[in-house]
């Protein structure tokens, strides 16, 4: 039976992204962690849930009311209960903002990740509104930028990224799970840390750390 989506994005927020890090490197998925640059406004943040993809480039021959209608329409679109991950193809401007960030918030957004900048960060921090970014910048979108394509898959650093993967996002950094295995990697992941659990008590009980390695398997 397979886990509902609700519930899974449950599940892997209870996670951690260096365990879901190490289940997918074991099962041949090492290419999963999107560059360390982007890290949430909030360190203590944790963002998990299913994917949706969105692109676009910097066009500096659209007017204000074009680019500000594409945004618009780029925030239509964006599904409830998902993660809305960008890839804006420049780190010239922000691509996030209090408006936007409220608007995806009402509308059910889990949060945003974007390989590029945001602005508006103490409003939306106030908000709580889970943003993931690269840099800070008061530069908008307006007559400088539009997205491009839609539920498409995206590339962020070396790690392609298609609508319908998994993605858990915390301090430590934001692991790109591909959705045809989501569900057994959440799994497998909450069997990791049940093992841990039993290292730390066996260690904190007085067991030597390489007894309780060799005991368990796992450190």
């Amino acid at each position: 039976m397979i886990p509902e989506p609700d519930n899974l994005a449950e599940r892997l927020e209870a996670c951690y992204a260096a365990a879901v890090h190490d289940v997918l490197r074991a099962m041949g998925h090492g290419n999963c962690v999107l560059p360390s640059s982007i890290t949430p406004l909030d360190p203590g943040t944790k963002l998990a849930g299913e994917i949706y993809t969105v692109s676009g480039h910097v066009d500096v021959t659209r007017d204000p009311h074009d680019t500000l209608l594409q945004w618009t329409g780029l925030l239509s679109k964006a599904p409830a209960g998902k993660v809305l991950v960008c890839q804006p193809n420049t780190h010239a401007i922000a691509l996030m903002g209090e408006l936007s960030a409220e608007t995806l918030h009402f509308r059910g957004v889990r949060g945003y990740v974007v390989d590029g900048g945001c602005r508006d960060t103490q409003f939306i921090l106030e908000l709580g509104f889970p943003v993931f970014c690269s840099f800070n910048t008061p530069k908008d979108i307006v007559g400088r930028w539009v997205p491009d394509r839609f539920g498409e898959p995206i590339t962020i650093g070396d790690v392609t990224i298609s609508s319908g993967d998994w993605l858990l996002a915390d301090r430590d950094g934001i692991v790109i799970i591909p959705g045809a295995i989501a569900a057994d990697v959440v799994t497998r992941t909450e069997e990791v840390l049940q093992t841990e659990n039993k290292v730390r008590t066996a260690i904190l009980s007085g067991m030597d750390p390489q007894e309780a390695y060799i005991k368990f398997g796992k450190f």
